[in-house]
């Protein structure tokens, strides 16, 4: 009498897919409430000498410090990504402030993306593209438009940032496409809060705190909006040709 093995089953395979995702979030959810006070502006305003004086007596390890802490910041979800863009501009300038901002926070954005693509991201791009219909045609409709709506949902400043960073793994999106569009599509608003980041020596010698609002103000907004209608554009078009039977 033979004895069949039995096999794992698929809900335990795809809770173990998901550690990693559920691990994001419950260190996101303890963050948020730990680390509330300790990364915010006022923490910032408190600690402005101590991190100068760091910076000037160890420049390298300073550099480290930042990139890693803003990773884990990203990575994690945790509160305080504002500061830290803010942060790099004060210690650094504006240049290579914004490149030390941009460039973390894509590696960290690749973090959660491959935590996702991983635990979720793979399963749910199959069944998207063995799907008919509906699901399907929206498989398709990203699939012929990536570059287009990655750098769309990176420039529009009302797209949540942790929002950005799942969906592309959601719907398959290769790595290497994700970490360009990332990089370029955040330099705008990098360059802007690095800015005010870089000039936060005169606001906290007037005891005053930085208008984090800057980016939808007219002229830091509507050249962002541009950039987002040449990003729309190829698709425009497409749907255009597509209607004519071009």
């Amino acid at each position: 009498m033979s004895v069949e093995t039995k096999k794992p089953s698929a809900p335990k395979s795809a809770g173990r897919r998901a550690l990693p995702l559920i691990g994001i979030a419950v260190i996101a959810g303890v963050g948020a409430v730990v680390l509330r006070d300790a990364l915010s502006f006022d923490a910032l305003a408190q600690n402005r000498e101590t991190l100068e004086a760091f910076r000037d007596s160890h420049y390298p390890a300073t550099v480290l410090a930042f990139l890693a802490a803003y990773i884990v910041i990203v990575a994690f979800s945790l509160p305080g990504a504002t500061i830290a863009t803010l942060t790099g501009g004060f210690l650094f300038g504006i240049f290579p402030g914004t490149l030390y901002n941009v460039a973390a926070a894509t590696m960290g954005a690749v973090v959660i993306f491959l935590a996702a693509r991983w635990g979720l991201g793979a399963q749910l791009s199959a069944k998207m593209e063995a799907g008919d219909g509906l699901v399907r045609r929206i498989k398709t409709g990203i699939d012929e438009n990536q570059w287009s709506m990655l750098f769309l949902i990176r420039l529009i400043p009302a797209v949540p940032f942790f929002v950005a960073n799942l969906v592309p793994a959601l719907v398959g999106v290769p790595l290497r496409r994700f970490v360009i569009s990332t990089f370029i599509g955040i330099i705008p608003g990098g360059l802007v809060y690095t800015s005010v980041g870089a000039g936060l020596g005169e606001i906290f010698a007037r005891g005053e705190k930085p208008d984090l609002g800057i980016i939808f103000e007219p002229q830091i907004l509507l050249p962002i909006l541009g950039l987002c209608a040449l990003a729309a554009l190829p698709i425009v078009i497409k749907a255009l040709r597509g209607r004519k039977g071009i």
